[in-house]
């Protein structure tokens, strides 16, 4: 029977669903068909595949050709099918040996000439082939790249020649092996650049040790973006299971996922103008938006009161639970999305602070009319409020003292790590109230001193359990094992937009 059946995948998401492609050769005049809901991308590989099995000393059979990929009813895009439709032809016009096809999962566009092209998607596509016990076979850049999945057997393929071969024992692809050079070395910026801003530091550092979401609000040129920037460096490096997931969603995105970023903390600031569906990712085949491509990551949000104030608002969920899921008609998708949240935004309009040097002539209805450009409830998911002042100009003096550097810092951020995890499973910022509860408790001198801060700021019960949630993180900067006073007080005065807003 001239009949092959083969296996591939199809994206849906982070996850890759099994396809199989099933070639039938039949007689009457020469045609070539490819059913099961295939896109344009795939339609086109008919071409393709043509021109890459003559060109690769193979004969095109003159016959009836019948490509069904299954399932049916899930939809297939992108060049990723052309070598297992390509093996399937060969294979059911006797060309190569059918029997070792069944062992494998085979991914990959062809040129015209027979060579293979990247596709994206590895990891997701060698995680689901190390679940079945299958091999894969992909162009060279993809194997290098999904071999980061241990237990796995791939073989990266320069063209469609040597696979055929590789298949029929006459050669041996080479297997790919994953990178041995760990890149979590952070070599980016320092913080030892950031001259003055000892309290913005000091915030940032809290920021890292507990994953807090962090809102900075001062005038242009106070380093708020500088500070930003260098929060990956204090940042502990991603487990290999973080950089997984994180890489992952990158391969199935347009830009694609460099090797080089292998355990290195996303940052991604989108400029002001994107829009919703850039954030947290959509469109008619759903790709992640930016907050998934900070998963494990920061995100950064520079000027903040000129994002459009629903586009802020979307984020609201996916803060809280660290999750999107984006649902057309015809399909749905989850993407993961814990990133912490750093954002920046001038103090009024005109963009001055008001302080002593009346350098800002907005009135009080204009700078409560720009604040209000930001929700409440979207404020309330931020932990940390901190007005960020003008430098000192003795600061910026070369023979000022420099501060201190981002592995110091990340000393004691790795520090307050570790005593969380030996709490439990999640970060500060990520307890549940159950959790609070137990990891938070307070004496009674604590109580009344935050019952009071809730009276005058009337904070709300979600504003009560991130203060405590503060307040614990820098207990474990401290290495306190209970909440003191100057913690919960250093915590509340992270609030400071609180009074705006309530007032």
């Amino acid at each position: 029977m001239q009949l092959a059946t083969l296996y591939t995948r199809a994206l849906n998401g982070i996850n890759a669903a099994e396809v199989t492609v099933e070639v039938h050769l039949s007689n009457g005049l020469p045609a070539f068909s490819i059913v099961g809901l295939p896109e344009a991308a795939v339609r086109e590989s008919k071409d393709r595949v043509r021109a890459a099995i003559i060109n690769s000393n193979f004969e095109f059979p003159a016959r009836k050709i019948t490509v069904n990929l299954a399932p049916a009813d899930l939809p297939k895009d992108g060049g990723r099918y052309d070598l297992p439709i390509a093996l399937g032809i060969l294979a059911a016009s006797g060309q190569i040996d059918k029997t070792p096809l069944a062992q494998y999962e085979f991914h990959g566009e062809l040129a015209l000439s027979g060579l293979l092209r990247e596709v994206n998607g590895s990891l997701p596509v060698a995680l689901a082939a190390q679940q079945n016990n299958k091999k894969l076979i992909l162009p060279i850049i993809n194997a290098t790249q999904a071999a980061l999945i241990e237990n796995t057997e791939i073989f990266a393929a320069d063209d469609l020649l040597s696979v055929c071969q590789h298949l029929q024992g006459l050669v041996q692809l080479p297997v790919a092996q994953a990178s041995n050079e760990e890149n979590a070395t952070y070599t980016g910026a320092d913080m030892a650049d950031v001259r003055g801003q000892h309290h913005t530091r000091r915030a940032l550092e809290i920021a890292a040790a507990g994953r807090h979401n962090m809102l900075m609000i001062g005038p242009p040129g106070t380093g708020k973006s500088m500070l930003a920037s260098r929060l990956p460096g204090i940042l502990p490096p991603m487990t290999t299971q973080q950089a997984l997931e994180s890489a992952a969603i990158n391969s199935i995105s347009h830009q694609g996922f460099d090797i080089q970023q292998w355990k290195k903390r996303p940052f991604r600031s989108p400029h002001h103008t994107a829009s919703g569906v850039a954030l947290v990712g959509g469109g008619s085949k759903p790709l992640p938006g930016e907050i998934s491509l900070a998963h494990q990551g920061v995100l950064f949000l520079d000027e903040l009161t000129e994002f459009d104030r629903h586009t802020l608002d979307v984020l609201r969920e996916p803060m809280e639970t660290g999750v999107i899921t984006i649902s057309r008609a015809a399909r749905q998708a989850d993407f993961p999305a814990r990133f912490q949240l750093i954002a920046a935004m001038n103090p009024c309009p005109q963009g001055y602070s008001c302080d002593s040097n009346n350098l800002c002539q907005c009135t009080y209805q204009q700078q409560q009319k720009h604040r209000n450009r930001i929700s409440a409830p979207f404020l309330d998911r931020i932990d940390i409020h901190i007005e960020v002042p003008r430098i000192d100009k003795q600061a910026l003096d070369n023979n000022a003292a420099k501060g201190e550097t981002s592995e110091q810092i990340r000393q004691r951020v790795l520090n307050a790590f570790k005593q969380q995890k030996s709490r439990g499973p999640r970060l500060n910022a990520e307890l549940e109230v159950k959790e609070v509860e137990t990891f938070c408790v307070l004496q009674i001198k604590e109580k009344r001193l935050l019952e009071k801060a809730m009276d005058r700021l009337k904070l709300s019960a979600r504003a009560y359990h991130r203060i405590l949630k503060l307040a614990r993180t820098i207990a474990d900067i401290e290495d306190s094992p209970h909440i003191e006073s100057n913690h919960l007080m250093e915590a509340i005065s992270y609030r400071s937009l609180d009074r705006f807003i309530n007032n």
